[in-house]
């Protein structure tokens, strides 16, 4: 997976977004997001695939008994460690 700075990334979008290449997007060395590309045909897949994340992140919540903000600072990738 490619990683560029937002910079690079708002200069470049239309590049980006014709490529099937993922993109992490970084501030200050620290990831911030991704873009993904995906192919109007997969549609139905992706809203399948959202939907198990969903029900994923819905059980590790009941399960750990922590709150969507406490899941959310764990699973928070661009902190440093």
């Amino acid at each position: 997976m490619k990683s560029v700075g937002i910079r690079e990334f708002r200069d470049k979008a239309s590049q980006y977004l014709a490529s099937r290449e993922a993109v992490a997007v970084k501030r200050h060395g620290k990831i911030v997001g991704f873009y993904i590309p995906v192919e109007q045909s997969e549609e139905i897949e992706i809203e399948q695939a959202l939907q198990r994340l969903n029900q994923t992140v819905e059980t590790a919540i009941a399960e750990s008994g922590m709150d969507e903000a406490a899941l959310a600072h764990a699973l928070d990738l661009s902190k440093s460690e």
